[in-house]
C-alpha cells in the first residue's frame, strides 16, 4: 500500500508541475504588442508593451524556479530525503512535539535559503529593471529575519498545540484543533493590523483634508460606519499600489497604500473604496470567513482519518509513523482536492468582485472606478490578456478588460 501511495505522490507532483507549465504556455499564446481594441485611446501603448515585457520576463523566470523546485522535491522523494530528516530529528528527541518543531524548522529554513537567491534576483534585478522595486538590502534582510521569527513564534506555537492535541485526543483531535484554529483566525482578523502589520510597515491615520472628507461623505451616504482609515508606507518596498479592507465590527478599517494616494485622484480613490465597501455591504467578508472555517474543518477531518495510518508515513520512506511525516505526505495527496476547491473559490471570488464593482457603479462611482482600475493596472504592470483557462483556474479577480466590459454593460 505504501508503495502505491508513493507512486501516487510522484504522479500528483508531476501532474501539478506539468499543469503549471501548460498554464504558462497558454498565457504565452496571448502575448501581443497590439493594444486590445477596448483600451484604444484610454491606455498608453508603450505602457501596455512594458506590461507585456514584464509578464514575459516573469514567466521565463518562473520556468527556471518552477523546474528547480520540481527537481528538488523529486530528489527529496526519490532519495528518501524526508525519511532521512525524520531519522535525524529522532536522534535528538523522541518527543513528538519537539520532533515536529525541529523537522519543520530545518525543512522550512532549508527551503527558504534555497529560494533566497531567486527571490533576491527577482526583487533587485527584475523588479528593478521595470522600475518597480524600492526595497533596500537592509529592508530585505530585516524582512527575512522578522519573517523567520514570526514563523517560529506563531507557526511553531500553532504546530506544537496541534501536535499536543493529537497526542492527547487521537482521531478526535480535529474538532478541538478546528475550534481553536477558528478562534485564532477570528482573533487575527480583528487584530492583524494592530499586531502584525506594524512589524513590517508604518501605518498612520489618514490626515484631515479633501480625501478624508470625500471618503467620510461616501461612507455616510451608503450607511457604512467608518472611523478607521489608515495609510501604509507601501512605497517602502514597491511602487505597486493597492488598498484593502480588514477586520469587522468596531475593528474594521480601510488601509490605503501611499502609492495609491500619490497616483490616483480623490474621486478615483473614493471609487476604489466604494468597491471595498461593496464587499462589506454584500457580506462577502462574512461569507468568505465562513467558507474558510468550513474548509479548514473539512481538511482537518480528512487529516484525522489519514494521519495515523502507518502507510502514509511509510510512503515517504519513514520506518516509524509520525505526525510531521504524515503532514508532508497528506499535503501532497490532498493537493488535487485543494486545486479543485481553489478553482471553485476563485470563481466565487471573481463573482464577488463583479458585485462589488456594481455596488460602486450604482452609487455613481462607475466612471471613476474604471479610470482608477486602468491606472492601477498600469502601476502594477498587470497582465491584460491572460488565457481564459488560466483565469478560470487561478485568477481571484476578473481581468481589467472583463471588469471594464461589465461596468460598461451595467451602465447601458
Amino acid at each position: 500500500m505504501s508503495h502505491l501511495l508513493f507512486i501516487l505522490i510522484l504522479g500528483i507532483l508531476t501532474f501539478n508541475y506539468l499543469f503549471g507549465l501548460m498554464l504558462d504556455y497558454l498565457d504565452s499564446t496571448r502575448w501581443s504588442n497590439q493594444l486590445p481594441q477596448a483600451l484604444v485611446g484610454i491606455y498608453d501603448i508603450e505602457k501596455y508593451r512594458k506590461a507585456q515585457d514584464y509578464e514575459k520576463t516573469n514567466t521565463r523566470f518562473s520556468l527556471w524556479t518552477g523546474a528547480l523546485s520540481f527537481l528538488s522535491m523529486l530528489l527529496m522523494l526519490l532519495l528518501g530525503g524526508f525519511a532521512w530528516l525524520d531519522e535525524f530529528v529522532r536522534g535528538y528527541s523522541q518527543q513528538p512535539i519537539w520532533m515536529a518543531l525541529l523537522f519543520f524548522a530545518i525543512l522550512g529554513l532549508a527551503s527558504d535559503l534555497l529560494a533566497m537567491p531567486f527571490s533576491i534576483y527577482h526583487t533587485f534585478v527584475i523588479e528593478q529593471k521595470f522600475g518597480m522595486n524600492t526595497t533596500t538590502p537592509r529592508t530585505y534582510i530585516l524582512d527575512k529575519i522578522k519573517s523567520w521569527l514570526l514563523a517560529g513564534v506563531l507557526g511553531g506555537g500553532i504546530l506544537a498545540f496541534v501536535v499536543w492535541i493529537y497526542g492527547a485526543t487521537g482521531s478526535w483531535f480535529w474538532i478541538i484543533a478546528w475550534g481553536s484554529l477558528t478562534g485564532f483566525s477570528l482573533f487575527m482578523s480583528l487584530f492583524y493590523s494592530n499586531l502584525i502589520v506594524p512589524l513590517f510597515n508604518k501605518q498612520k491615520p489618514l490626515e484631515a483634508g479633501e480625501l478624508r472628507d470625500a471618503i467620510q461623505a461616501f461612507a455616510s451616504l451608503t450607511g457604512f460606519k467608518l472611523k478607521n482609515v489608515f495609510v501604509i508606507d507601501g512605497s517602502k518596498r514597491s511602487l505597486k499600489a493597492n488598498a484593502y479592507f480588514t477586520g469587522f465590527g468596531p475593528k474594521k478599517r480601510i488601509v490605503l497604500y501611499d502609492t495609491l494616494i500619490s497616483k490616483l485622484s480623490t474621486q478615483e480613490i473614493v471609487a476604489v473604496l466604494a468597491h471595498e465597501i461593496g464587499h462589506y455591504k454584500k457580506k462577502h467578508i462574512i461569507y468568505g470567513m465562513l467558507t474558510s472555517i468550513l474548509s479548514s474543518g473539512f481538511i482537518l477531518y480528512i487529516l484525522s482519518l489519514c494521519i495515523g495510518m502507518p502507510d502514509i508515513s511509510a510512503a515517504l520512506g519513514a520506518t516509524l509513523p509520525s505526525f510531521h511525516i504524515g503532514i508532508i505526505a497528506f499535503s501532497m495527496l490532498y493537493s488535487p482536492i485543494s486545486m479543485i476547491v481553489g478553482i471553485a473559490g476563485s470563481y466565487v471570488s471573481r463573482r464577488n468582485e463583479y458585485a462589488a464593482d456594481r455596488f460602486a457603479a450604482q452609487h455613481h462611482q462607475g466612471e471613476a472606478l474604471k479610470s482608477g482600475l486602468i491606472k492601477l493596472s498600469v502601476l502594477n504592470l498587470s497582465n491584460l490578456q491572460p488565457h481564459p483557462f488560466t483565469v478560470l483556474v487561478s485568477y481571484s479577480h476578473p481581468t481589467l478588460l472583463q471588469r471594464i466590459e461589465a461596468l460598461e454593460t451595467d451602465r447601458s
